[in-house]
């Protein structure tokens, strides 16, 4: 099989046969939530859980939980369908993060602003309702009056840009303010053209900064940084060469060739040109504000008392 690059566990599971299919030390679960009846609004839930490191070997990802919500094109929704969205959004982000309003909370937006498939988590944090320096000058107990939670945000850049892993800035910063919990955010890259700009992950094993172009800096995860670490993610390009393939097959299968001499093809084709070709939605800009908002006001719902 023509290997293709996906940052979304639940593509990752796709790839097998079948969601009824048992895959050791996995477990996939779905639902679909009513969003607007009148409209036939849906959105799907899926959440697959890595159990062991027997289902992490089969995965290729780190085991913990991968809750993917498919939101479709948030763009024209009318703000009571978007509030819905974000009030599903943010009980999902509790689920793995637990009362985030009782916690002090740091987020990290994770990419380049000045381009915009990779301004994700900049954009989301200057969303954000910051409140850690009113904690600081009034203390956490003014905070509570007035229904927030403690919440600290950061940018760090990336390597191009500041010379520095971000992993390095975040663990010196989570030692000056001491966060009980890390929030980071990042662009992805998806399998399917479908979901890009269209899905949020969130899931409890942190992040690989860049892993969504193949360009693989430190890990940011319990482990590396010492606190808990959550990660949602927005898959924001697709590989070309994947897109390419994905037609070549459709093609290929309606003309009555079998599994094996379409993957032989596809294998032999091989177009270098495109190898290393990431292609996103035209309409990336709207998309991305549009997406950017859904998050930061799922993050700032998670963060009233």
């Amino acid at each position: 099989m023509v290997e293709r690059r996906t940052d979304l566990a639940l593509e990752r599971r796709e790839s097998f046969p079948g969601d009824d299919v048992e895959i050791k030390g996995v477990s996939l679960e779905k639902e679909q939530i009513v969003i607007d009846e009148k409209s036939n609004l849906r959105l799907n839930v899926s959440t697959v859980r890595i159990l062991n490191d027997e289902g992490a070997q089969k995965m290729g990802k780190p085991k913990g939980n991968y809750i993917t919500l498919e939101t479709g094109d948030v763009c024209g929704l009318s703000e009571e369908a978007l509030e819905k969205i974000e009030d599903v959004v943010a009980d999902n982000i509790k689920e793995l993060a637990g009362m985030l309003s009782e916690q002090r909370v740091m987020v990290a937006g994770l990419g380049n602003r000045h381009v915009t498939a990779d301004s994700l988590g900049p954009l989301v944090v200057d969303e954000l309702d910051i409140t850690g320096h009113l904690a600081c000058e009034y203390g956490a107990e003014f905070l509570r009056k007035i229904g927030m939670g403690e919440v600290y945000g950061v940018a760090p850049g990336v390597m191009a840009q500041t010379g520095m892993e971000a992993a390095w800035v975040l663990e010196s910063l989570t030692d000056a303010v001491k966060p009980d919990v890390l929030i980071v955010i990042d662009a992805l890259a998806a399998r399917s053209a479908g979901r890009v700009v269209t899905t949020i992950q969130i899931t409890d094993t942190g992040i690989n900064p860049g892993s969504g172009v193949g360009n693989h800096r430190m890990g940011i995860n319990e482990e590396s940084i010492g606190i808990k670490v959550i990660a949602i993610g927005i898959p924001t390009v697709v590989e070309a060469e994947v897109i390419v393939s994905d037609r070549i097959e459709e093609f290929m299968r309606k003309q009555g060739f079998g599994d094996d001499e379409i993957q032989s093809f596809i294998i032999n084709m091989g177009e270098p040109a495109i190898k290393n070709m990431y292609v996103t939605p035209k309409n990336i800009d709207e998309t991305i504000r549009n997406m950017c908002e859904l998050v930061a006001m799922s993050i700032n719902k998670c963060m009233r008392i």
